[in-house]
């Protein structure tokens, strides 16, 4: 049985930042643990190639939940990287951080040193942006974010003009001085390959002789001596296998396999794992409460032009843009199909936005569940405009299944259960109604296939609300941030409440959700997280 300074559950995009920071000194010892296989993966580097690894098995752990009753009972399915890079390995690479309110608030809610003026700086430290640092943005940080204006859909230009006939104004850098506004997104890619969190950090990490990866370990509990992380017990290749740690065990497995870990190994509300036969070590009720997570509702148009349908469908497009890809990592499958989008607020009486907006030139009406055929759309032109609120106040919970650490957990979102939520898709739907009736979207629509014209009360919008609306898989707080023991996990140190040499470093520990998508505020977090640790042991 090996020692290391620190053990990492999960090369996720927490445990990639981790890693490379804890062994870039040469000072301490890393073993990073990965129950997922390798990243040199054609469907992982091509950025549209999230398509294909949306549905599969060997890249993804695609978790079911247990049905919504407010979605009619309908299940959500939820695709998370099983792989190194975590989900940055499958996401679909926007890059957004939230906005200055949104750390704020962490720290109000008494998570001391997590305010916006002391997050920027782990922002920029882990960014390399295209068009140079600035007050905001990172210039020479590991994780290269792509500014692809120039290479985008010419629909995507339409879609910024609506916004602007509506009254809202052009957003350069969503990540810059404000959010609002309409433009186009930018993504963590360079040259034509995604830029994951391995990418980023532990493809270089990983030559190091201090470090050492171990894919296709699937960790099954934390081992403890008293309250003490002392190590982890994990499987490879159908043997149970321990390491120790020296200094700490950092679980890094994200917002569904971090509780689970935590509970299997006896950290969690006492009752529920007793009625499992699991030897308690911490009765810390939170873990696997506080979940919350992003709903998202698309509206689908026939388009009178051609949209990215006409060149990804047909066998002559495949070949033609295949080759262009392979010859100069140019076109469509360089790039993801979100392309442009906005940060509104839905009334005038908000003071920051409370929606996000997606714009992509691109539709799929026949994709089974749970599949997003991005290689495979539809027959005809179309395209897809969909509304996120970004704050939702409905929270969830997850809990063992078992306490066979390869079940997975019973996952309950509890969508629209404030009614807060439903209120504010319902706002969603509307405006993504005016924005199709604006000048510059209107002359380029044919019909509105999905929900369709003919809906128009509030009543049948709500209910196509319930009947289709979806995650954008933004899980977080599950392990949440928080001076109180009894309704959080870990403290402002990032430190299991109750436990020692154990620190949970993922979305799992966010306190609230942020404005947006959330890969590049688990970056951030993993920076900031990387540098307490080393302060405390330096």
């Amino acid at each position: 049985m090996r020692q290391y300074d620190f053990i990492i559950i999960g090369a996720g995009s927490a445990g990639c930042v981790l890693a490379a920071r804890l062994s870039e000194g040469g000072k301490y010892t890393v073993l990073v643990l990965e129950a997922g296989g390798s990243d040199r993966n054609l469907w992982v580097q091509m950025p549209i190639g999230y398509g294909k690894a949306f549905y599969n098995k060997s890249l993804n752990w695609m978790y079911q939940t247990e049905p919504v009753p407010s979605l009619n009972g309908r299940p959500s399915y939820w695709p998370r990287g099983k792989v190194l890079g975590g989900s940055s390995s499958i996401n679909a690479m926007v890059y957004i951080r939230g906005q200055r309110e949104d750390f704020d608030e962490w720290e109000s809610l008494g998570n001391q040193g997590w305010g916006w003026e002391k997050v920027l700086p782990y922002f920029k430290k882990s960014e390399q942006n295209a068009n140079g640092a600035d007050d905001w943005r990172g210039g020479d940080g590991p994780l290269y974010v792509s500014d692809l204006t120039k290479d985008l859909h010419p629909l995507c230009r339409n879609f910024i003009r609506a916004g602007e006939e509506l009254g809202l104004s052009y957003n350069p850098d969503f990540n810059g001085r404000t959010q609002e506004g309409v433009g186009f997104y930018q993504n963590t890619m360079k040259d034509g390959f995604r830029m994951s969190a391995a990418r980023a950090y532990l493809w270089d990490a990983a030559k190091r002789p201090n470090v050492r990866i171990e894919k296709q370990a699937h960790v099954t509990r934390i081992l403890f001596d008293g309250k003490k992380a002392a190590g982890v017990e994990f499987r490879k290749k159908g043997e149970v296998r321990k390491a120790l740690a020296g200094r700490e065990v950092l679980l890094s497995a994200g917002a569904v396999n971090s509780p689970q870990i935590l509970q299997l190994s006896g950290v969690g509300e006492a009752d529920h794992l007793k009625s499992f036969g699991i030897e308690v070590v911490q009765d810390i009720p939170a873990v696997g409460r506080n979940l919350q997570d992003h709903l998202c509702i698309d509206f689908l148009y026939r388009s009178r032009v051609p949209t990215l349908n006409q060149q990804l469908g047909p066998l002559w497009g495949k070949l033609w843009h295949g080759l262009r890809y392979v010859l100069a990592r140019r076109g469509p499958l360089s790039l993801g199909v979100n392309q442009a989008g906005g940060f509104i607020r839905t009334s005038d009486s908000l003071d920051t936005p409370d929606m996000q907006l997606f714009f992509s030139p691109v539709s799929y009406t026949k994709a089974p569940p749970g599949k997003r055929p991005l290689m495979n759309p539809d027959p005809f032109p179309g395209f897809l405009l969909s509304a996120q609120p970004t704050r939702p106040k409905s929270c969830g919970h997850l809990q063992l299944r078992s306490a066979d650490p390869f079940d997975a957990p019973h996952i309950h979102p509890n969508y629209l259960s404030d009614p807060h939520d439903l209120d504010a898709l319902l706002a969603g739907s509307k405006f993504l109604r005016k924005l199709a009736n604006s000048p510059a979207l209107s002359s380029i629509i044919e019909v509105e296939l999905k929900p369709g014209a003919g809906l128009t009360s509030d009543e049948e919008l709500i209910e196509d609300i319930r009947a289709r609306s979806c995650t954008v898989f933004h899980p977080i707080g599950t392990c949440r941030m928080g001076p109180d023991q009894r309704e959080n996990v870990v403290d402002s140190q990032l430190k299991a409440h109750g436990l020692r040499n154990l620190r949970i470093v993922d979305a799992s520990i966010f306190p609230t959700l942020t404005s947006g998508n959330t890969n590049a505020p688990v970056i951030m977090v993993a920076e900031k997280a990387a540098d307490m640790i080393l302060a405390s042991h330096n």
